[in-house]
């Protein structure tokens, strides 16, 4: 596969900060907002989020894991069995702003599991999605971010990855393309 790196560490980094400044413009200091990340890798974008949002803020700001296995439509078709992750959610979220977080939306099924398991814990005020990568293509539910860092246009064939460098040692986001065979 080949691999085109579409947001390198620092656009990446510069896109972190804008997400921030776009987040407190609609919900200033964040009295009435949490932010939750969708496990395993929105959990990786809120860490991130959390940090800079309290370094601009100075305060802290209440976020939250969400685990969604039991909830994916495809939780039974899967040879292997999903192995959950944790959820945390320490606070209540009735009558609040949520702020629903992934790394990528792609079909837009994660995000409806995540809308689901969310309503375990109570019913928000609203609910906002954010995502770092948005393929806009092969939409398979009408669901749409109201924060995107970058938008991708992909064929189904390809694939994106947010790579942390706390993970695999570089914040970067790459596009994976099959090699043509010719």
């Amino acid at each position: 596969m080949e691999r085109q790196v579409i947001l390198n560490s620092r656009h990446f980094e510069l896109t972190i900060n804008r997400l921030c400044y776009q987040l407190i413009e609609i919900h200033n200091d964040f009295s009435n907002t949490v932010l939750i990340g969708l496990q395993p890798r929105g959990v990786n974008l809120v860490t991130r989020l959390k940090e800079q949002l309290e370094s601009i803020l100075e305060k802290e700001i209440v976020c939250g894991n969400l685990d969604i296995t039991f909830y994916r439509d495809d939780f039974r078709r899967r040879e292997m069995p999903l192995i959950p992750s944790a959820t945390n959610i320490d606070f209540v979220i009735e009558g609040k702003n949520v702020v629903l977080v992934d790394d990528v939306l792609y079909t837009g099924r994660t995000i409806r599991s995540g809308l689901d398991a969310l309503l375990a814990f109570g019913r928000p005020e609203k609910v906002e999605l954010l995502t770092l990568i948005d393929r806009r293509f092969k939409r398979d539910l009408p669901i749409q971010a109201d924060y995107v860092g970058k938008t991708v246009d992909t064929l189904k064939s390809e694939r994106v990855s947010v790579e942390w460098e706390e993970i695999e040692g570089e914040d970067k986001v790459v596009l994976f393309t099959p090699e043509a065979n010719g």
